[in-house]
């Protein structure tokens, strides 16, 4: 099965969230093909959690939670930010402003 890359799957978020009335940017431009995605979400400008694309152990991507266990600390949410945009400079950051932003993301996945 051919997998998607990572640039329509960015795109597909984007439209998905505008569509649904929400705000969506990409922060930072990955690898076109197969650069991990991290999204930031939030909640009318209320800071949620971070979500990251991986494999999982079955072969299939996930979307986890990483980062800082507290939304509101926005120096932390940057710090780790940076150490993955650091780590990883194919990395793709994308923001989405949309009620229950982890549902949706999980949701829209499923169609991929």
């Amino acid at each position: 099965m051919a997998r998607l890359t990572s640039r329509f799957l960015v795109d597909l978020i984007l439209r998905r969230t505008q569509a649904a009335g929400g705000f969506a940017a990409v922060l930072a431009k990955g690898d076109e093909h197969s650069g991990t995605i991290l999204i930031q979400c939030s909640d009318r400008g209320r800071p949620g959690p971070l979500l990251e694309r991986r494999f999982s152990a079955d072969g299939h991507y996930i979307w986890e939670a990483v980062g800082q266990t507290d939304p509101d600390d926005d120096e932390a949410r940057a710090n780790y930010q940076d150490r993955r945009r650091s780590a990883d400079p194919d990395l793709w950051i994308v923001e989405l402003d949309i009620a229950d932003a982890p549902r949706l993301v999980a949701e829209w996945a499923a169609l991929t």
